[in-house]
């Protein structure tokens, strides 16, 4: 029998890799936001676990508009690493703090 230990065991990978994802490896932007995105959806996960055991509709409700934000920001952080790829003619994080207003 799967118990609520193991999806919280298993949501915690997910976060400790995010985690590691993200301190690991500092120069590409994909990673980065590729790893705030398996960071939140872990969070996510967590939402859905306790949601089910509870017997409560509110997580899942949550996750749902979660989500929606999720997507948006992945579609807004997509589009400005394109611009400043045409910019900049690279993805390094480091190259962009050359970017001041």
């Amino acid at each position: 029998m799967i118990g609520i230990n193991h999806y919280l065991v298993l949501s915690a990978i997910l976060f400790a890799i995010s985690v590691m994802g993200i301190f690991l490896n500092r120069k590409n932007i994909i990673v980065v936001l590729m790893s705030i995105e398996l960071m939140l959806l872990a969070v996510n996960f967590n939402f859905i676990t306790f949601s089910s055991f509870l017997h409560n509709l509110a997580g899942q409700v949550f996750v749902f508009f979660t989500l929606t934000v999720a997507a948006a920001e992945s579609a807004i952080g997509l589009a400005v690493l394109i611009i400043l790829f045409r910019n900049l003619r690279s993805i390094n994080v480091q190259d962009m703090d050359s970017l001041h207003g």
